[in-house]
């Protein structure tokens, strides 16, 4: 056996702090380029539909033409010359319509004007380019599309802003045409429409509406059309209209200065950026749709193979279990290991649970490793000779077992933790399938006590549903990670052929039974062997609680990766156990941050009742196989009433720490043992059998 002492390793060790300062720089970088992409793309706070007018525009600009300029209050029209049509497209540039437009264009030695929305210029920045290599004019649509008339000042200054530095990011200019997005004519700019007007043609603006549809082409016209299947086939008729001498732009038709100017270098970095923001939204949003559906997909199975598994080992030939065919009533005697670190607490209630025990051949052997509270002199006032205390300096809970088991006389060991309290039967349940010539190992059924306040609660859930539902699964597929350090049972001699308890890792209980499937033994469950155990009542102690069970589980599953490729139980295990503990213990906690980023996303920009459609689906999904987990374990099902709660604090807090795990492991940190305060309140939930429930009273 390895008796390798921890104090030298946890001196050394610290914890990561780096990568919390990852994390905090990089969710919010993510969620602002999420933001600014559910902007972009779905207006929040623009009204898709203009209002009614209240006020009409000035009588000289509804009579004048579509080319309007304001001059210090003064309006200054202009329309095309006789025989002339300006082409106008709005929306785009679209990857569909526009090509083709540009293609019918060219063909017709044609040129148009195209106002382009910034959000899809800086989406298709190629287009943009195209556009103004094959001469055309650019001017602009605002930057999503949003009515003005409806827009803050702040919003409409950004969408006028915005289309500018992604036009000088695409084609390095700046311009000076607007179309007003929903107006046509320039009676159309109306109402709000013609104070948002105003304002634009304060910063220079040219604003461009369109001539009445009863004008006609030979008159001299600016047509409007959209990018789309209509706008080709509309241009293509006019195209071949031979009463039209020319086809131009709006600012050569109307025989105004150039539209557009060329942009500073800081203006072209300015839309360069904006660019990549863009960008890098929309391959956030691509992104994170395939990893919520693959996260949702994958949470739906493992849901599903849980119960399948559950209802399975319910239902599955008892070939372990007491009353078996061929097998007998196990009856041996039994060595408990029970190993103590200030444990005052619970100590003396665990040993009289254990003495209570229906089995009644037992050697309790108490591993005091170096307590500085009253831990062993309450176990030596024990006076019952099955109980014996060892005193040893501390040197971690692995090293106190092999201690403790150094000492054991018994062919059957069972380990216990020093904060646990059995049912009377419990060890005599839980050495029945030590009947059976394959299995080696044993794990029980841990049960939450302290659970009456709500974090015990959401503890009390995760163990049943969780825990315990994971067991069944994993003991019909044979591949049993994790005998709890609370409650399991061993034989000697297979303890003895792997080493004993490992060193080598935090989570001292998974690196055995890894190391035991490796030997060639099966491990199974027994959940009728229960066991009542105190959790963390504090977030801070569960924190470190699971930090180190997190940290310990990834230490076991690195060492005994060369599972995966052995044959026989082994293999099984590595390529079954091991698998899913990387996929639905790591790799989805990992993805959980951005999960949750992205479900923020969509209720704000997709829609709060499909967001809320579907975490209400899940969550009735998780309730019902919660409801088959409690009952399973013969729980209240009132106690669901906590699930709910519990994925909005403590679901968080768990992907952290599997984070911060993973982390902490890739970067080689070592971990300081974490241990948690005690209260003794184990049992608090059960009545006590009568042996020590006077203890426990106190």
């Amino acid at each position: 056996m390895r008796r390798r002492s921890n104090r030298g390793r946890h001196a050394q060790s610290r914890d990561p702090r780096g990568h919390w300062l990852l994390l905090i720089l990089v969710l919010p970088v993510m969620f602002g380029a999420l933001l600014f992409e559910g902007w972009t793309t779905h207006e929040v706070d623009a009204a898709k539909i203009r209002s009614d007018c209240t006020t009409p525009v000035p009588r000289e600009v509804a009579r004048g033409g579509p080319v309007l300029r304001l001059d210090g209050g003064r309006a200054q029209s202009a329309r095309m010359p006789a025989r002339t049509v300006a082409l106008t497209y709005d929306g785009g540039p679209d990857p569909v319509w526009t090509p083709r437009l540009l293609g019918l264009l060219r063909r017709h030695h044609a040129h148009a004007t195209f106002f382009l929305r910034g959000a899809q210029a800086a989406q298709y920045p190629d287009l943009v380019r195209r556009i103004r290599a094959e001469g055309h004019e650019i001017g602009s649509n605002t930057y999503t599309g949003a009515v003005m008339g409806a827009a803050s000042p702040l919003r409409a200054g950004m969408e006028l802003s915005l289309t500018q530095k992604a036009l000088a990011g695409t084609a390095g200019i700046h311009t000076n045409l607007l179309r007003l997005p929903q107006t046509t004519t320039a009676d159309t700019m109306c109402g709000a429409e013609w104070k948002a007007a105003q304002h634009a043609a304060a910063e220079g603006y040219t604003l461009v509406a369109a001539d009445q549809w009863f004008r006609k082409p030979s008159q001299g016209v600016v047509r409007q059309f959209g990018q789309n299947d209509i706008a080709y086939q509309e241009t293509a008729k006019l195209l071949g209209n031979r009463q039209v001498k020319r086809f131009t732009t709006v600012t050569d038709g109307a025989g105004l200065p150039a539209s557009d100017r060329s942009v500073s270098t800081v203006e072209r970095w300015l839309g360069t950026g904006l660019i990549w923001a863009k960008a890098l939204g929309l391959a956030f949003v691509g992104g994170m749709t395939w990893v919520l559906w693959i996260a949702g997909a994958l949470g739906v199975l493992r849901l599903l193979m849980l119960v399948l598994f559950a209802r399975a080992h319910v239902r599955r030939l008892t070939r372990f279990r007491p009353g078996a065919p061929r097998l007998r009533e196990v009856v041996e005697p039994v060595t408990i290991l029970v190993p103590a670190y200030n444990e005052e607490a619970g100590i003396e209630s665990t040993v009289r649970s254990l003495l209570a025990s229906t089995h009644p051949y037992l050697q309790v052997i108490v591993i005091d490793d170096g307590s500085t509270d009253s831990t062993a002199d309450l176990a030596t006032w024990i006076d019952d000779p099955r109980v014996e205390v060892i005193r040893q300096p501390n040197a971690g809970k692995a090293a106190a077992l092999n201690t403790g088991l150094s000492y054991a006389r018994y062919d059957i060991v069972v380990m216990v933790d020093a904060d646990t309290v059995f049912e009377p039967d419990a060890i005599y349940r839980l050495i029945q399938p030590l009947a059976h010539p394959a299995v080696g190992a044993v794990s029980g059924n841990t049960k939450v006590g302290n659970r009456r306040r709500l974090l015990g609660r959401w503890q009390h859930l995760e163990y049943v549903f969780g825990f315990n539902l994971d067991r069944r699964m994993f003991e019909v597929l044979e591949c049993m990670p994790t005998v709890p350090g609370a409650i399991g049972a061993f034989r000697r001699d297979a303890l003895m052929g792997v080493g004993g308890v490992s060193e080598d890792t935090l989570a001292e209980d998974t690196d055995l039974t890894m190391a035991l499937w490796q030997a060639g033994w099966r491990v199974v469950y027994e959940e009728s062997a229960i066991a009542w155990t105190e959790v963390p009542t504090s977030l801070s102690q569960l924190w470190r609680q699971r930090y180190r069970w997190c940290y310990g589980t990834l230490q076991a599953m690195w060492k005994h990766r060369g599972a995966t490729v052995e044959v026989g139980p082994a293999g099984r295990f590595g390529r079954r156990g091991l698998s899913y503990l990387t996929v639905f213990q790591v790799a989805l906690p990992l993805l959980a941050p951005i999960v949750d980023v992205f479900a923020l996303y969509g209720a704000l920009f997709r829609g709060p009742a499909l967001s809320a459609g579907v975490w209400l689906g899940f969550l009735a999904v998780q309730l019902a196989c919660a409801g088959y987990a409690l009952r399973l374990d013969g729980e209240r099902l009132r106690a669901l009433w906590a699930m709910p709660f519990q994925l909005f604090v403590y679901r968080q807090l768990m992907y952290l720490v599997v984070i911060q795990s993973v982390v902490a492991f890739l970067l080689g940190t070592r971990l300081r043992w974490q241990r948690m305060h005690r209260s003794g309140t184990a049992a608090q939930h059960i009545g006590q059998p009568a042996a020590y429930q006077s203890l426990t009273s106190r």
